[in-house]
């Protein structure tokens, strides 16, 4: 395993400052060192590593997604409203609804395979879009109109209103009901989420005040009070749960509000953080990218993917409709909210190993979304918004 961390950091940095010198995001480096080392092409990482991939990957998300709320302005995030709120699900939908509509004609599948592959697809890529959002708001640009922290609070939450239909419509397959109470799950989890991070972050305050310890110990008992939160949402076995990585994001946000200076010197040890934990996010989820079912991928499958980010692409501009935002701002936004990767590696090969006639088909087209996705969405952010976003001096 060490060998294998070796080669995760070294050659995934070695990839990602290649890239950033080609004038390329840094992290289609990485996918690449992924890709190279893991299990379809050289076979050079540990399948013990492999193992706790997952488990790993969420670690990384952990960190960037608190000190997404460390940075968030929620202020800013208010005076939006309506749109914030369509940004968590109208997207998808679109998206969803434009598979359903091309699916079955471009690649001949029923219209819940085209249902359960739109769901796959469906959701925008934390770890792709966060630390851009993030990177975003440190050099103030769009902040002031609130684009960043539009785009962060909706790729934190789609996710969860994704994978609830994801669930619901596998579960179609294998002669399940449809559970009502999965759908009232949605906004309950988020609300249940929002709470739980809010009160822990405030209790983290009023702590941080009163006891005074190192700004390591701090991140570390934020660190491990996330991972209790995440085992404790895995662990939960009831129909109403609640989303362990918005009261992620909900710590940070509250220690910023009720503890604004700890807040900033813990940005800055998260930021430190980032830097490690984005070289094995990436890389892992490289890994879990399987080129040969690209050998698969005819021009229906292609066609598909496109249409259906079209489809998002207007679900977005649907949500800024009668906002204040402007042209380029729409158009970034609708660019911004694109990529595909961690949920995609995440749940694409579940209907293969459920034995679902679709299965191959949606890990294919789930593998393509994240090889073109992924890269191209993080070269669009990285190179446009100085050009689509005004800058906020001062």
């Amino acid at each position: 395993m060490l060998l294998s961390i070796t080669l995760i950091l070294i050659v995934g940095m070695a990839l990602g400052w290649l890239c950033k010198k080609c004038k390329l995001p840094s992290l289609i480096g990485m996918l690449a060192t992924g890709i190279l080392l893991g299990p379809y092409v050289l076979n050079w990482m540990d399948p013990s590593i492999l193992n706790i991939s997952a488990e790993i990957r969420k670690i990384a998300l952990i960190i960037i997604l608190t000190r997404a709320g460390l940075s968030l302005d929620v202020s800013g995030l208010k005076k939006i409203g309506r749109p914030a709120v369509m940004m968590c699900f109208v997207p998808a939908t679109f998206e969803l609804l434009g598979m359903l509509l091309l699916g079955p004609k471009v690649l001949g599948i029923s219209i819940l395979e085209a249902a359960i592959m739109g769901a796959v697809l469906a959701a925008v890529s934390p770890a792709v879009v966060v630390p851009r959002m993030v990177k975003l708001m440190d050099e103030k640009y769009g902040t002031k109109e609130g684009i960043p922290q539009l785009i962060l609070a909706g790729a934190s939450v789609d996710d969860v209103y994704v994978i609830v239909l994801f669930t619901t419509f596998t579960g179609l397959t294998q002669g399940k009901g449809v559970s009502v109470l999965s759908f009232v799950n949605i906004p309950v989890s988020i609300a249940i989420g929002v709470i739980l991070g809010t009160i822990v972050g405030w209790l983290f305050a009023k702590y941080f005040e009163k006891v005074h310890v190192r700004d390591t110990v701090k991140v570390l008992l934020v660190l491990c009070v996330s991972f209790a939160l995440v085992v404790a949402e895995d662990a939960m076995q009831t129909s109403i749960t609640f989303s362990a990585l918005i009261a992620i994001m909900f710590i940070g946000i509250a220690l910023q509000k009720y503890r604004e200076p700890v807040a900033k010197r813990l940005s800055a040890k998260y930021n430190k953080l980032w830097v490690g934990a984005e070289v094995f996010l990436f890389v892992l989820v490289g890994a879990t990218v399987n080129i040969g079912y690209l050998k698969n991928v005819g021009v229906g499958a292609l066609l598909v993917i496109i249409g259906a980010l079209v489809f998002r692409m207007l679900g977005v501009f649907a949500c800024m409709l009668g906002t204040k935002f402007n042209r380029k701002e729409r158009l970034f936004a609708m660019m911004a909210y694109t990529p595909k990767a961690t949920v995609q590696a995440a749940i694409g090969g579940i209907p293969l190993s459920m034995g679902l006639a679709c299965g191959d088909i949606v890990l294919t087209v789930a593998v393509l979304a994240i090889v073109m996705t992924a890269p191209l969405g993080a070269f669009v952010i990285d190179c446009s918004y100085k050009k689509l976003l005004k800058h906020d001096i001062g």
